[in-house]
């Protein structure tokens, strides 16, 4: 998203404003174990290096509910099939306008988890109060955004993929 600040082009920004650089996402694959269960996670380590944490100072997790389940809590095809574009288009509106930066994709114990740092969090919680007044999800879903100026909740992300 080169040349943008929140959704403007570079001609349109004013003195004072600054030009953020997001980074291009790059996963890494985490599987482990949390209460005897598998967890798999796709971590953007793409923010690994990212400078400007200060202006996405807030933490968005999306808790939705898997229902089509095979062992230890994981989804089936089945589920995935209906679950995973849900989650891509989620991803693809909260993002919009360079609003946030995704974090995590986490499967574990009969949940997907999504994580975003986000710059405006009102845009990101009326967006979601839409989609829950509208009805537009395919599974029960249920969502916590907190202040996290220091990026302390991602830090166990990108620490354990350093190991």
């Amino acid at each position: 998203m080169l040349g943008k600040l929140f959704g403007k082009k570079k001609d349109e920004l004013k003195e004072n404003e600054v030009r953020i650089v997001l980074p291009e996402e790059r996963y890494t694959l985490m599987k482990y174990k949390q209460e005897n269960l598998p967890c798999i996670a796709a971590v953007n380590t793409g923010l690994l290096g990212f400078e400007h944490k200060d202006i996405f100072r807030w933490h968005l997790s999306v808790i939705i509910d898997l229902e089509e389940l095979i062992d230890n809590g994981m989804p089936s095809e089945e589920e995935r099939a209906i679950v995973d574009p849900f989650c891509d288009q989620l991803d693809e509106e909260i993002k919009a306008g360079g609003n946030a930066l995704f974090l995590v994709r986490e499967t574990w114990n009969k949940t997907r988890r999504l994580v975003w740092m986000v710059y405006d969090p009102e845009i990101a919680n009326q967006h979601l109060q839409y989609i829950i007044e509208h009805h537009r999800h395919p599974r029960r879903f249920d969502y916590r955004m907190e202040q996290d100026a220091s990026w302390e909740q991602p830090e166990w992300y990108f620490r354990a993929t350093k190991t």
